[in-house]
């Protein structure tokens, strides 16, 4: 085996180090063949560490048969599945570097990935099909195309084969490990795409040793992380947060994963996995307090009602007593010991976080009151913070040091500072390798001295946690040059109520502030359903007078939390249903503000009129 990651000083005692994903793959397979490593969420595929290695060594002694190897790249245009897993360590194992690509992503968008990444082979399934035939027209160098749900040979397209073609065509003697010993801790392990709002995507490279030193430092701020557990999959493999809280998660602690294609499915079988880790964006831990307040305001009794409100209080107060450090009355401390044994134990237990042991929010801000709430019933979810570059990890607490309205500390083994500017810059082990075939770039984002100049405004305070103010480029500066957060205003205004999905503020350069809202679709399905009214849709409820008073209650409350100069004076309640991946939002429902500003520039003109 190689030479163990200089990080191993942060490894439990009971855990031998590895220095690449491949060594942490054998050792599974080698110490825990029996037990689940995938699991299906519809019950279809099940396989051990074992059965996962036996696929594995077919699929990579099919890939070695084709000639792929070290250097090489493989791209995958799959949904969250066994196989997905399987292809992309099959990939690893021969030192290739897998690269997933957006399953959202049009003909066009697939020529340039693949075309950029060099790849000779694709694995998809039958529904992306046509798109992928359609990029390899034009893509010469692609020779093979593999579909992994097995449709029968005669019913595949010309130029796309079965995954069983594939794991039949290889060296039945192929040796897997020898293959895996090959790859060194500098080989890259995953190219990302960024999904950026204007120019061509740019490709992150991390190698081996970045993946490693990720997970390393990430569960020595959070120790717990090392628990071999139980895990989920269902956002995009395309982004660098599924690969590290699923896959890399589970290659390196022998932890089992289950996949949903589906995230909305996925939250609905949290009783199901009972998952022990957990990350995802701020969409999704707002959408499950709002179906939880939902679930409290509908008890029909109303002294049980009330009691459930009143634990609520009294749990929300204790965790702000906690957080501004200061000590907790013994009355109240004992009302939330029994509220929490009479009432948040079993909403735990009914959500399937009774075993949970970290969750995690990221990728985008997250308002004070959704973590207050989760704080409150027992399930404290530390905000982190990180990009592509950083291996998606780069700050982070665990629960019981996380501090609301921070992202945490830098990791151990990472570096961060202010620059004169505001900026946060950071640098350690996990920094990627470069952007792919663009010096350029790369240089542009990681100086000289290697600190990495993230494009966040933030503060450090004395205790090292890192508060992100907004991107950098993102800040509102006033007609008047007063610098604002329009992602704080954002959060006020998500806050006030269920119905509405997103917001963007607008100001920069205006005389004051306005913003655009959209509604969120079952939100409003559920509000349509309670007041009876002929059109869920999204179009129609933009349009009701009862919606619309809803909106402006949050809006009137979001101001009074916010300074004069940063309150909203108007708005618009857009008839559009924003979904991640499209023009405006990020697959992991980032706001793209410019093309938002380029698309409805009429709406905010009328606004400023």
């Amino acid at each position: 085996m190689s030479t163990a990651s200089p990080l191993t000083a942060y490894l439990p005692l009971d855990r031998t180090p590895v220095s690449t994903l491949c060594e942490a793959f054998r050792r599974n397979v080698e110490q825990h063949p029996d037990d689940v490593a995938l699991r299906a969420g519809d019950g279809r595929l099940e396989l051990t560490w074992s059965a996962y290695g036996d696929r594995v060594r077919a699929v990579a002694a099919g890939l070695s048969f084709l000639g792929v190897g070290l250097g090489d790249t493989v791209t995958l245009m799959l949904t969250n599945r066994p196989e997905a897993f399987v292809v992309d360590t099959a990939a690893l194992m021969v030192g290739a570097t897998p690269v997933s690509v957006y399953n959202t992503s049009s003909t066009e968008q697939l020529q340039y990935l693949v075309g950029h990444a060099e790849s000779r082979v694709v694995v998809t399934e039958s529904r992306f099909l046509p798109t992928v035939l359609a990029a390899k027209a034009s893509l010469p160098a692609l020779s093979h195309v593999f579909v992994v749900d097995d449709q029968e040979t005669a019913d595949l397209p010309t130029g796309a084969r079965p995954l069983s073609a594939l794991e039949a065509a290889g060296d039945p003697d192929f040796d897997l490990w020898a293959a895996g010993d090959a790859v060194r801790p500098d080989g890259v392990a995953v190219l990302i795409y960024t999904s950026g709002t204007t120019g061509p995507p740019k490709a992150v490279e991390l190698t081996h040793a970045n993946v490693v030193a990720v997970w390393l430092m990430s569960a020595s701020a959070a120790p717990a992380l090392w628990r071999r557990g139980r895990l989920m999959s269902y956002l995009p493999m395309a982004h660098m947060a599924d690969r590290i809280v699923a896959h890399y998660a589970s290659l390196m602690t022998g932890s089992t994963v289950t996949t949903f294609t589906d995230p909305k499915v996925a939250l609905g079988s949290l009783r199901q996995v009972r998952p022990t880790f957990t990350a995802t964006v701020p969409r999704m831990w707002e959408k499950m307090k709002a179906a939880l307040d939902a679930q409290f305001a509908a008890e029909p009794d109303e002294a049980t009602r009330a009691g459930v409100q009143a634990a609520l209080r009294a749990a929300v107060a204790k965790v702000r007593l906690e957080q501004a450090g200061q000590p907790v009355p013994e009355d109240l401390a004992a009302k939330c010991a029994r509220a929490d044994e009479a009432i948040f134990s079993r909403v735990r237990a009914a959500i399937g976080f009774d075993d949970i042991d970290v969750l995690i929010s990221g990728a985008a801000p997250i308002g004070t009151e959704v973590l207050e709430f989760f704080a409150a019933i027992g399930l404290p979810i530390s905000e982190a913070w990180g990009m592509s570059e950083t291996g998606a990890a780069g700050t982070l607490s665990g629960p019981a040091e996380m501090r609301i309205g921070t992202v945490g500390r830098p990791l151990p083994g990472m570096e961060a500072t202010i620059a004169d500017d505001g900026e946060l810059l950071v640098r350690g082990p996990n920094l990627m390798r470069g952007y792919r075939k663009d010096p350029e770039q790369t240089a542009d984002i990681v100086d000289v001295d290697g600190w990495l100049h993230t494009g966040d405004i933030a503060t450090i305070d004395e205790d090292g946690y890192v508060r992100i103010v907004d991107r950098k480029k993102e800040l509102i500066i006033n007609a008047a040059g007063k610098n604002m957060s329009p992602s704080n205003i954002e959060n006020h205004v998500k806050a006030g109520s269920s119905l509405i999905a997103n917001v963007v503020a607008i100001g920069d350069r205006r005389p004051y502030n306005t913003a655009l809202v959209t509604l969120d679709p079952e939100a409003g399905a559920e509000y349509a359903r309670m007041h009876g009214l002929p059109d869920a849709a999204v179009a129609a409820l933009a349009r009701d007078e009862g919606v619309l008073a809803r909106v402006a209650q949050a809006v009137e409350e979001a101001n009074t939390r916010l300074s004069r100069v940063e309150q909203i004076k108007k708005y618009t309640v857009l008839e559009d249903e924003w979904l991640p991946g499209s023009a405006v939002l990020t697959p992991t429902m980032k706001l793209k503000r410019r093309p938002i500003a380029e698309a409805y520039a009429a709406q905010i003109e009328a606004m400023y009129a």
